[in-house]
């Protein structure tokens, strides 16, 4: 029987489950992703617009002399004027929490998408010019870091491209956890390839669950752990959507899995009560 797109994707993103954070190839991974929810798109399409973005990034680079020497304020500007100027990209205000702003495929048709959709698209540009970036988890708004010997600078990927200084990073937590927030340590902390990607399908799996939809939420669990087999608290997860849809057995092996992987502590002590009163519903 011949696999569906679905099949390949899913095949796909288990393969680069397997690989080190750092071969990962992350808008390729997000473009399977996006195949599992949009089999009907043309992925090869998609897969081109990439290809040609990249093309773009390494020429807009090599006309940069002083980007490519490390200038990060070039960096920012010669990126974003490729995504965001040239290609069109950018945040989705209007209509934020449309499922299609997580969904690369559509994302690349749109030229709309959430914070993480489009510093995806950061990420692999700036990955085909050769320069250093990474995600950044702040709290409620994704954002990307370009990086060179002469430090950092953070780049608001949602809003134009526009680099972020204290003054603006302290607006932009207020603004998500009040006005008494302020700029603390850890809130800049570096994410790798598979939390970045991770994050991006959180996006659909919590609004699956707000739906009330906990079929295509665990539907898209299973397939973010695909990506991460060894993610002990995202088993739990897993465990704790099969009871609830009366899954018994399967909800018992994944716990079983998450204790492999994180056999003391709180939430180990958690996994095992709800295994008790699982065990106790079969007999």
């Amino acid at each position: 029987m011949p696999e569906t797109p679905q099949d390949e994707a899913r095949a796909a993103i288990t393969a680069a489950g397997t690989l080190p954070d750092a071969e990962i190839d992350i808008a390729g991974v997000a473009l399977q992703f996006a195949r599992i929810d949009t089999p009907e798109a043309n992925w090869r399409a998609g897969a081109e617009a990439l290809s040609t973005l990249a093309r773009q990034a390494v020429r807009a680079a090599i006309g940069n002399p002083d980007a490519e020497a490390g200038d990060l304020a070039e960096r920012a500007n010669t990126l974003g004027a490729v995504l965001h100027e040239l290609a069109g990209f950018d945040g989705d205000s209007q209509d934020y929490d449309n499922l299609a702003n997580a969904n690369l495929l559509r994302v690349l048709e749109r030229k709309r998408g959430l914070p993480v959709a489009l510093g995806i698209l950061w990420l692999h540009a700036a990955e085909a010019a050769g320069w250093g970036a990474h995600g950044v988890d702040f709290p409620g708004h994704f954002l990307v870091a370009l990086t060179s010997g002469r430090g950092q600078v953070l780049i608001d990927v949602f809003h134009g491209g526009a680099p972020l200084g204290a003054p603006e990073l302290r607006q932009l937590i207020k603004q998500v956890e009040g006005e008494k927030a302020e700029l603390r340590p850890g809130l800049l902390v570096a994410m790798s390839k598979r939390n970045v990607l991770l994050r991006l399908q959180n996006n659909i799996k919590l609004r699956r669950l707000r739906a009330g939809d906990i079929p295509a939420a665990l539907a898209c669990t299973e397939d973010m752990l695909r990506l991460a087999p060894n993610h002990a608290l995202m088993w739990r997860e897993a465990g704790l959507m099969n009871q609830r849809l009366d899954r018994i057995g399967a909800a018992l092996s994944c716990l079983d899995r998450c204790l492999e992987l994180e056999p003391e502590g709180p939430v180990a002590s958690r996994v095992r009560l709800v295994q008790e009163e699982l065990r106790q519903r079969l007999n």
